[in-house]
């Protein structure tokens, strides 16, 4: 750093409080502080006058009072609990952070440790041989971000290439992996903040804001699970969706005008390809003006929704912040009488420019507004709309031509107390703010089904209140596998429910590549199909019959994968776990596994190894430790091993954990299909002695009535040993009873023919209590309720 830079000295006076210490080292103040155990609060205040971080990216969550203790060795301060200690340094003040057992975990760099320059903030680390850094929330390149830099600041960017940086999304949270171990590190600031994960190579990293204080979170470890459930019950946790939202979803810039939606949806149903959603995109809009119709477009938006639902599709409609200025336009009305948007330094609203012409922008950061905003949402809902996607808000402006795109630093917010800040402490916290003005919104209106937003842009904390998808991406190959590393680690950095529009929002789509990108999104959390308006039609059936037989099989595989993908998002919300995983999150020992970065798990027990180059019709693969069984074929490869994986078009390379069972549903045309709620539980013994355990969770996925406990959950249990496997199935917890009386249970690769097949100690006759066929493997039900055995023995 530069003469300009100065960081903190030395400690000139302490004060220990209850959980952790404040230093003076003036100018400056440092505060340290115990969450949890595992969770360490640090704040630097450059001076008195530096306002504390909006505690917007935060929850009010609960935190267990952790025991700590206090001591002076020598020049440094100690704090202790039973999973990590601090010390500090006193002459100058530096942090050095070790877990439980004494091992080092993170410290700052003894040369420049923290400090300011000006009125930026500055934290230097220690970067280690070894170290991978994931995380970031949405960034292009690669899966491992040592080496790279990024910078935090919502950005509307098109086209994005693998370094292009900043994007939509900006969460200023990483996790380090170093030797097997991993801990993580969110600052709270919502200026522009910079990371600089040793780009240079100097062996230290470095993390500077723009404004504001340093604030920071260190989150101990050591697994990947620990941290991201730490780090999401402060950020927050992602609600259950509706069922409906996991399903296929169909978009397009340029469903108009209402015939054509129609038809669209009566095509999906005549050719039995499995769809629950059709989106509409800015031109349902009359000239734009957020919450209205066109007239002529869209004449009877309530019985296009209505006659949709009948068919088993869901309406949601692009909602965009700007509101048109126009005096006989209510809400921009409503809006300038009550004083409700963004202001100019001279105290009259911004004037923006997007979509619909000259615009204001509401301010969010006041609950008025959000209140305002939210019940505007009305005119929609009335008309059946299911759910909301918001656009357009990281906040963009065309009248800005800067590679910013968004309304000037200067521009002010106020508080519901008055208070001002400007735009460039408020600018990262937009999306969030209108995410949560939209998601209170559905829940006041519609109190009885749980709300469903989709957004693009956001900050920490956004998975509270939406769903993501990774914006304006091209029709490329590049682009195909450029979805999988920013997926990932959007999910480690607390976002779950995530995707990528498949086949790709610009250019054209070539059919091969449409059938790839479909194959990945079926495996994807988020699993929608969007394009612009420019481009060649991207539904199935309009890349030829081979094409639309390939997109139909992937489809179909997604809606029988449900019971599983679904008890991913309970467990995501309960626990901030991804649902789509890199394999080192599981592996964390495996240093093969810490980067691959073309495939991935769907939970624990599903390999993902997606085609990502044309015309390839195999791949190479790695496996981990473990035996791993081909979904499509039955093959036995143990890992640690790469190996070449045939994959015709029509096959995504699949490859399911030995001794694991997938909960598998019926092929429907959408999730509320009668017959939706049968279960077959598919088990894969492998060829190795295993044990394996999961819960299956199961409720109405409609309503909120699971947050009163209305749910159903199954703890289940595999046990293989030589030529034998022996299943068993608690009696469902919960008051939840799903629609079935029987559950069906299939062994597809039976290595051999059964000798003896056992329920509940009963033997049971080939033809009457099971079925058998070569190619086929076992097949018989168990009754749905109580607790039941299954062994079978070849």
């Amino acid at each position: 750093m530069d003469a300009a830079y100065r960081s903190l000295g030395r400690a000139d006076g302490i004060r220990w409080t209850p959980a952790g210490v404040e230093v003076e080292a003036p100018p400056a103040r440092l505060a340290v502080r115990f969450l949890a155990p595992d969770v360490v609060r640090v704040e630097m205040t450059p001076a008195p006058e530096v306002p504390e971080p909006l505690p917007f990216a935060r929850t009010e969550a609960e935190w267990e009072r952790p025991g700590v203790a206090h001591e002076e060795r020598g020049a440094s301060l100690w704090l202790a609990s039973d999973a990590m200690a601090v010390e500090i340094q006193s002459d100058p003040v530096r942090l050095v952070f070790r877990d439980g057992e004494g091992r080092l975990l993170d410290r700052d760099d003894p040369e420049s440790g923290m400090g300011w320059r000006y009125g930026s903030v500055h934290s230097f680390r220690e970067a280690r041989p070894g170290d991978r850094a994931y995380g970031f929330g949405e960034k292009t390149g690669p899966l491992d971000k040592r080496g790279q830099r990024m910078t935090m600041w919502t950005t509307d960017v098109l086209p994005h290439l693998p370094t292009t940086d900043p994007l939509y999304q900006a969460i200023p949270f990483y996790v380090i992996w170093n030797a097997g171990r991993a801990h993580g590190l969110f600052f709270e600031n919502t200026h522009r903040t910079h990371f600089d994960m040793d780009r240079e190579g100097t062996g230290r990293y470095h993390v500077w804001s723009e404004g504001g204080r340093l604030v920071y979170y260190l989150f101990a470890g050591p697994t990947f699970a620990q941290v991201l459930e730490r780090y999401t019950r402060l950020t927050g946790r992602m609600p259950l969706p509706p069922r409906w939202s996991l399903g296929f979803q169909q978009s397009r810039w340029g469903y108009v005008p209402q015939q054509r939606v129609e038809e669209l949806a009566r095509t999906f149903r005549e050719r039995r390809i499995p769809c629950d959603v059709i989106y509409l995109d800015i031109d349902y809009m009359d000239g734009y003006r957020v919450f209205t119709w066109d007239p002529k477009r869209f004449p009877d938006p309530s019985g296009l929704c209505r006659g949709l639902k009948e068919q088993g599709f869901r309406v949601v409609t692009i909602v965009d912040p700007g509101v048109k200025v126009d005096s006989s336009y209510p809400v921009f009305r409503e809006g300038l009488e009550a004083g409700h948007y963004v202001e100019d330094p001279a105290g009259k609203p911004y004037m923006g420019r997007v979509w619909p012409g000259e615009v204001h922008f509401p301010d969010f950061l006041q609950e008025r507004v959000r209140r305002w905003w939210g019940d505007w949402h009305r005119t929609l809902l009335d008309a059946g709309v299911a759910g909301i996607w918001n656009d357009m808000n990281e906040p963009a402006d065309f009248r800005v031509h800067d590679e910013d795109r968004t309304l000037p630093e200067g521009t002010l917010h106020r508080t519901d107390e008055g208070e001002v800040h400007p735009h460039r402490e408020v600018h990262n916290l937009y999306a969030l703010l209108m995410g949560r003005a939209t998601s209170e919104a559905l829940r006041r209106m519609r109190p009885q089904e749980r709300p469903f937003l989709l957004t693009r842009s956001g900050f920490a904390g956004i998975q509270r209140y939406a769903a993501v998808w990774t914006g304006d991406n091209s029709s490329w190959w590049e682009h195909l596998a450029m979805a999988i590393p920013m997926l990932l680690n959007l999910g480690l950095s607390g976002v779950a429910f995530v995707g990528a529009d498949v086949g790709g929002f610009r250019d054209d789509a070539e059919p091969e590549l449409y059938a790839r990108w479909v194959q990945l999104g079926a495996f994807t959390p988020f699993f929608r199909a969007h394009s612009a308006h420019d481009t060649r039609a991207q539904e199935p059936w309009t890349f030829g019959p081979e094409v639309e037989a390939i997109a139909r099989g992937a489809i179909e595989l997604r809606y029988r994968i449900l019971p599983y993908l679904y008890t991913l998002f309970w467990e995501a919300h309960r626990t901030g776990a991804p649902i789509m995983r890199p394999l080192v999150y599981h592996f964390p020992d495996d240093p093969v596994a810490a980067r691959v970065q073309d495939a991935f798990l769907l939970g624990p027990d599903l390999l993902v190894a997606p085609v990502l180059q044309p015309q390839a019709r195999e791949r190479m693969a790695y496996l981990p430790e473990g035996e791993w069984v081909d979904f499509w074929t039955g093959e036995v490869s143990r890992g640690p091993a790469h190996r070449v994986v045939e994959a015709p078009l029509e096959r995504i390379p699949l490859f399911v954990r030995a001794g694991a069972m997938l909960p598998m549903g019926p092929v429907t045309q959408h999730t509320g299909e009668a017959g939706w709620q049968e279960l077959t539980l598919l088990l894969y013994p492998g060829e190795a002695p295993s044990h394996w355990k999961t819960v299956l969770y199961e409720d109405d996925g409609a309503t909120p009535a699971h947050e009163q406990g209305v749910s159903s959950r199954r703890a289940m249990a595999l046990a293989v040993r030589e030529r034998h496997l022996a299943l068993d199935l608690a009696d469902p917890e919960g008051s939840y009873a799903p629609a079935r009386r029987e559950v069906g249970v299939e062994v597809p690769f039976l290595p051999g023919p059964p000798r003896q097949v056992l329920l509940d100690g009963r033997q049971l006759a080939e033809g009457s209590g099971f079925t058998y066929e070569t190619g086929r493997g076992l097949r018989l039900q168990v009754p749905q309720e109580g607790a039941h055995r299954l062994e079978v023995a070849w």
